[in-house]
């Protein structure tokens, strides 16, 4: 279990605290709902979320097989919806690889990422792609 304490501090801002570390991030409404965009929305950190969850459990199973990912990338592009109801429509998550993997460590990294438990935990109602570049340009 991990708590977080929110508080909200008005001007559609918030402050959130980390419980076991301390940190702290803010948070505003984004420009098209009412606020200023200066920090993270809520949705956006769900999207953020999502590319970090990703690489994360990708590393994880790497780090078992022996394999380098540094340099590894996660790019996600988040689309709202507003009908029926406002919300997260898609989150379209590309990973470029630094480098170049065998097939067999490809469909290994490939199946860890689909396994993250942000992605899994995802509303099925969110469009939620993940795409695979590797340098040599092919994709998956």
């Amino acid at each position: 279990m991990v708590e977080m304490e929110i508080v909200y501090e008005g001007k559609l801002r918030c402050e959130a605290t980390h419980g076991p570390s301390g940190e702290k991030l803010r948070t505003d409404a984004p420009k098209d709902n009412n606020g200023e965009g200066r920090y993270f929305s809520p949705t956006d950190l769900v999207a953020a979320a999502l590319g970090s969850c990703v690489l994360t459990t990708m590393a994880i199973a790497a780090q078992r097989h022996g394999i380098d990912l540094a340099g590894t990338r996660a790019h996600v592009t988040k689309q709202m919806q507003d009908k029926p109801v406002r919300k997260i429509g898609q989150l379209e998550l590309t990973v470029t690889f630094a480098h170049s993997f065998p097939e067999p460590q490809r469909v290994l990294l490939e199946s860890a990422a689909k396994a993250c438990p942000v992605h899994q935990s995802l509303d099925a109602g969110i469009d939620n792609p993940i795409h695979f570049v590797y340098p040599e340009g092919t994709s998956a």
